[in-house]
């Protein structure tokens, strides 16, 4: 029978590890190697559901306070504990700031029209 992952994890008691063997289950095939797991599956189960949780509400925090019964700070304070962990944060701020200040650049020197600034913002 199958490990479950998240038993996995409480075994390794969060420590970090690196997969060795991989078996595919459905024809009895095994790879060995080394093989660094994604930045998901390095995180804690409950934080994994967090993750899932906010992917499946389309990333409402209103609806993420109401399904955890929790405030609106604290959901925003692990969203920025999770980012940072998956070191996301800096490179997705940085990249949505410049694009923005591109657009709006562009539109103040009438390169663009006011629609386009607002197609390429996403508005």
């Amino acid at each position: 029978m199958p490990m479950e992952w998240s038993e996995l994890v409480r075994l390794t008691g969060g420590a970090s590890f690196t997969v060795e063997r991989v078996k595919l289950a459905d024809n009895d095939i095994s790879i060995e190697g080394s093989f660094t797991l994604p930045p998901l599956a390095e995180l804690q189960a409950d934080d994994q559901i967090f993750v899932a949780a906010f992917v499946g509400v389309h990333g409402s925090i209103k609806d993420m306070e109401r399904l955890f019964g929790i405030s609106y700070p604290t959901v925003k304070a692990r969203l920025d504990r999770l980012a940072e962990r998956l070191k996301m944060v800096e490179v997705s701020r940085t990249a949505v700031s410049d694009e923005r200040e591109d657009v709006l650049s562009r539109l103040e020197k009438g390169e663009i029209s006011a629609e386009e600034a607002l197609r390429r913002l996403g508005k």
